[in-house]
């Protein structure tokens, strides 16, 4: 929404949400039913995580591209994990894990297929740098790759896997130790990706224009800091309220977390990366879509692993149910098959939108 007057933006798409806000925190307050203030609360993150996401932009236009990426790494994914420490300082550990994997494949699937979707609809194809792409879709399989083996090795002891009931299980501390070994490769990874993003092989990736229209550094720490106040307020009432909201609406809380609370905290990456691709450049529409998939597991998961040791009643552990690693293994591989040449279609992009949806039935009945 650059350029565009505040007064404007709230008669526009998705700035009229900005209005759900205080009806969500006034319903929290009020006492109203957990169905009710669940529902409004996930529905006015969105706007709050927009305006963060907005705000981390302009922040970023300031800087060199090393900085701006530091201020994507930390802010980028701030909404969801706010979300996400509430619900771990809640014990609700299935439904942050359920999360992550939904991050990551309605960024892999849904978004990128959007994406090749809208941006194909007028073109014969969309182009874009394969090596690029080969760059990121290399590290979402290393990253669904290291997410599934403690769930390997659980079973290979003989272990249990977490249901899609949300079960609680009780890991043994080996089993914590690992993940938190895990978390600690996976940041490396990251910080490596980085390097060669931003540094090393940086021709390779999309930047972004100068955008004359940018928020000073003063208004976009004020965004930030207000996106962000938002966000935690709306995650309190959310979490408090998710338990009782899923048995009343019929839902599981690992349906919830994977496709309720996922999309929510990522509404406003997903607008960004289908906007991209509307216009051409697929480049930047794939870099978001695949490299914010990347990145929840290469950051978001490891970060919540640690945070574990400190918030919550326990730690987490990144054992996760059957279904979830099925997700994350297809979404990785068919993601890098489909972007391996270079080019997309708008049938490639029904076909990951197939994909999700398929995942999303079955999470359903699960």
């Amino acid at each position: 929404m650059r350029g565009v007057h505040p007064g404007r933006m709230l008669l526009t798409f998705p700035g009229v949400l900005y209005l759900l806000v205080p009806v969500a925190v006034a319903l929290g307050l009020s006492g109203a039913t957990d169905t009710v203030v669940f529902i409004f609360s996930a529905l006015a993150i969105i706007p709050a995580a927009k305006l963060m996401s907005d705000a981390t932009e302009h922040l970023a236009t300031h800087s060199g591209p090393a900085v701006a990426g530091l201020i994507n790494v930390t802010l980028g994914n701030a909404p969801e994990l706010i979300i996400a420490i509430f619900a771990l300082s809640a014990g609700l550990h299935e439904v942050v894990k359920a999360a992550v994997v939904g991050s990551i494949i309605g960024n892999a699937l849904l978004v990128l297929g959007a994406a090749m979707l809208v941006g194909g609809r007028t073109r014969p194809r969309l182009t874009f740098s394969a090596t690029a792409a080969q760059a990121q879709t290399g590290l979402l399989l290393v990253t669904v790759t290291a997410l599934a083996l403690p769930a390997a090795d659980q079973l290979l002891r003989g272990g249990e896997l977490p249901s899609a009931a949300a079960t609680r299980l009780t890991f043994s501390p080996s089993i914590q130790h690992m993940s938190l070994i895990v978390s600690v490769i996976l940041i490396a990874t990251y910080l490596a990706g980085l390097l060669f993003s931003l540094r090393t092989h940086r021709n390779l990736f999309a930047d972004a224009l100068p955008d004359p229209h940018a928020w000073s550094y003063r208004r976009s720490l004020l965004a930030i800091v207000v996106g962000a106040a938002l966000v935690a307020i709306l995650s309190h009432f959310l979490v408090d309220t998710v338990v009782d909201a899923s048995h009343t609406l019929g839902l599981s809380e690992f349906f919830i977390g994977a496709f309720v609370v996922a999309v929510v905290g990522n509404a406003s990456e997903h607008y960004a990366s289908i906007a991209a691709a509307a216009r051409d450049d697929m480049d930047l529409g794939l870099t978001m879509a695949v490299g914010s998939a990347s990145q929840i597991g290469l950051v978001l998961a490891p970060l919540l692993v640690i945070g574990s040791f400190v918030i919550g009643p326990a730690p987490m552990a990144l054992v996760f149910n059957g279904w979830e690693v099925v997700a994350l293994l297809a979404a990785a591989v068919i993601t890098a098959t489909l972007t391996s040449d270079g080019e997309s279609t708008w049938l490639e992009g029904i076909e990951l939108l197939a994909v999700y949806i398929l995942l999303g039935v079955f999470f359903y009945f699960a």
